[in-house]
């Protein structure tokens, strides 16, 4: 089953439940899909791997906002942004912690031959096309430089 199937499948049984919150979640991924797929240069379809990365990028604005929302103590806004980040996340491939990352990284950072944090433009070029799906890439810079540092 494709994302889309998925997606528009839940967003029926979400509407039968009448669960606003997910309803919320679902119709934002449904929305970037749609302009994903008649996007210029589309070929009608979107890829598995182009619906990952709009999917991290849709939970990643949410905290964002629930983050500067938190911020300015205002909880009320964002509990629902943290609500459907969540939501989201469920469609994403589990990700890696930064425990399962550094051997990961580690062989990395040999294949390129990186010596020092002068290096880490490299190794992070190498590292976010390998775990473009598996990690988001705040995890991947931090664990970097932690490395890159030592």
């Amino acid at each position: 089953m494709s994302l889309t199937e998925q997606i528009n499948n839940d967003l029926k049984e979400a509407m039968k439940a009448k669960d606003t919150v997910k309803l919320t979640a679902l119709r934002a991924i449904k929305s970037q899909l749609l302009l994903a797929a008649t996007e210029k240069g589309a070929d009608g379809g979107s890829s598995d791997e182009a619906g990952i990365k709009m999917l991290q990028k849709l939970v990643k604005q949410r905290k964002e906002s629930a983050e500067l929302y938190l911020g300015q103590g205002r909880n009320d806004l964002a509990d629902p942004e943290l609500a459907e980040a969540a939501i989201i996340e469920k469609y994403l491939p589990k990700q890696l912690s930064e425990e399962e990352l550094k051997p990961i990284i580690q062989a990395i950072i040999a294949k390129v031959g990186a010596s020092g944090p002068q290096d880490m433009g490299k190794v992070m070029g190498a590292a976010s096309q390998e775990l473009a799906a598996k990690a988001d890439g705040k995890t991947i810079s931090s664990v970097v430089r932690q490395l890159l540092s030592n």
